[in-house]
């Protein structure tokens, strides 16, 4: 009996492979995590075409439940993780197989697209990427500067800088279900524009001269999927461009080489 997690690329219910359709019709459990990412179809869609139940996995199940709801089952039956994008492609999911592993459990990957791959699309070379960062939501209390960071040592180095914006999927909390709220609150998704005021705050506060109006940057949504928008262009520019619906993310290009040049002038505007 194994535990398998299968990525399920970037577009719809159909991006699955060969491999992890098959697992996903022979599996006893199919489960499927809905915090680190959405794909561009709903649960009802994917369950129609895989003909199978697809349980939702929170955050709380997968990072704090999982020993009991996922590996301890896992021990005496098959059971299908289904992630968006690859499965490696968010570090919840390696310790998810560390912890599966120590617990005696036999674990399975079965690969798939993931952003990390599949914004090659936009003609940056990806061996010239340096590290990623997330951009998240501010609250009160929590400004973080470690995207900026992230895109200061980039740029000094001259390597691209990818930029992943925030999900914020809110389960019902103990106290909600206890005042009888049992619906989800409604999903919140960064966009470009948020992510590129949130930079410039910190370019504000700081004045290092990392970004400004007239940096180059390129704005992406939806990647992989039929409707995917890619629009290079100034943050002035890309402030006043709306990307529509999410998933959206960020590039600051580092040194361009002349035939990336060429490329992200495909994705300029006018």
């Amino acid at each position: 009996m194994t535990l398998f997690l299968i990525g399920l690329g970037l577009g719809d219910e159909k991006d699955i492979t060969v491999k992890g359709l098959e697992v996903v019709k022979q599996a006893d459990v199919v489960y499927l995590e809905h915090y680190t990412s959405i794909l561009g179809v709903d649960k009802a869609k994917l369950e129609k075409f895989y003909g199978r139940e697809v349980i939702l996995a929170d955050r709380e199940l997968v990072e704090q439940h999982a020993e009991e709801q996922l590996v301890k089952l896992a021990k005496h039956k098959n059971v299908a993780l289904l992630v968006v994008g690859d499965p490696f492609g968010a570090t919840t999911h390696t310790d998810l197989v560390l912890r599966a592993k120590a617990a005696g459990a036999k674990v399975e990957i079965v690969h798939n697209a993931s952003i990390l791959n599949a914004v090659g699309v936009v003609g940056l070379e990806l061996y010239k990427y340096g590290a990623t960062t997330s951009i998240p939501f501010w609250e009160p209390g929590f400004e973080p500067e470690t995207p900026y960071d992230a895109i200061k040592e980039n740029k000094a180095r001259g390597l691209h800088t990818l930029c992943l914006l925030d999900i914020k999927v809110k389960e019902p909390s103990k106290e909600d279900l206890q005042r009888g709220v049992s619906t989800p609150r409604p999903p919140r998704f960064m966009t470009v524009t948020q992510a590129l005021e949130s930079l410039l705050a910190i370019e504000q506060r700081r004045r290092e001269g990392v970004l400004g109006p007239e940096t180059l940057v390129v704005g992406v949504a939806r990647i992989g999927q039929h409707d995917q928008r890619i629009i290079a262009g100034t943050i002035a520019e890309l402030l006043k461009t709306d990307f529509s619906k999410p998933l959206h993310s960020l590039i600051v290009p580092g040194t361009l080489h002349h035939v990336e040049e060429e490329a992200l002038e495909q994705w300029r505007r006018g």
